[in-house]
């Protein structure tokens, strides 16, 4: 059976899904990024996909352990969050790690950030944060959500695999890493010790704010160092992506000499 109308329950429900309005549930579309959370062993609730998927479209069908939807191409149209439609889309439950996953090993490097508003930056910290070999995120509450559909785009299904925890205050976040040992540090423009000098072997929180306003008041008073990325003139900043990858990839520099 081919779902043709848009008004369909299981289609105004995925549509909820994709708004961010179901809490539990992501709207993950595209074959690579359903490919990765197929890998990633996300329990999955629906999958949508065309009328007469491709071949490779199929090998996915054929992976996928939830009902399966086939949808006329105007209705794929309107469910999907990209300007032309990309062939399938799934529903699969929100990740929600334990607090504990986020300090094993024996010198946690942790990323901390505060009301990063861009979903692109956001996706692009969760895979440089992965491909440093961050233990976790900790999103300060005011952050886009990492698992929106652009900023899963953005992320290419790290977040999938890499423990983020959203919403979460930032003061109580720095004092959680403190009382576990963690040193919580903040990249400011108007620190004195530059990222290569600070010892990044210590069992860490990175904090990076906000893309305009940096990090709070409050958050930036709490922590016990700040760290800046010495800058050529006339540049006076970094988007804090690439600021982010600056500074984690000097921490796994220090950490694997």
């Amino acid at each position: 059976m081919i779902i043709s109308s848009s008004s369909n329950e299981r289609i105004k429900h995925a549509r909820r899904v994709r708004e961010g309005r179901e809490r539990d549930l992501i709207f993950i579309e595209g074959e690579r990024l359903v490919g990765e959370c197929v890998a990633s062993g996300l329990k999955l609730h629906a999958c949508f996909t065309a009328a007469e998927p491709s071949e490779s479209q199929q090998r996915l069908v054929e992976q996928v352990s939830c009902p399966v939807f086939h949808l006329a191409e105007s209705v794929l149209e309107s469910l999907g969050d990209t300007m032309s439609t990309q062939g399938i889309i799934v529903i699969a439950e929100r990740p929600w790690p334990t607090l504990d996953r986020l300090f094993e090993g024996t010198a946690p490097l942790l990323l901390g950030l505060d009301r990063i508003q861009d979903p692109g930056n956001m996706g692009t910290l969760v895979r440089t944060a992965e491909a440093a070999g961050v233990n976790g995120i900790l999103s300060f509450a005011g952050s886009a959500d990492a698992f929106a559909p652009k900023t899963l785009r953005s992320s290419m299904g790290s977040a999938f695999r890499l423990p983020i925890l959203p919403g979460v205050s930032g003061l109580g976040a720095i004092e959680t890493c403190r009382s576990r040992g963690l040193k919580c540090v903040v990249a400011t423009g108007e620190a004195d010790t530059s990222h290569y000098d600070h010892d990044w072997t210590q069992p860490t929180m990175l904090i990076l704010g906000n893309e305009g306003r940096g990090a709070s008041a409050e958050v930036m008073k709490a922590c016990d160092a700040r760290v800046r990325i010495p800058l050529h003139a006339p540049v006076e900043s970094l988007n804090v992506a690439a600021a982010g990858a600056a500074i984690l990839f000097e921490a796994v520099r220090q950490r694997q000499g």
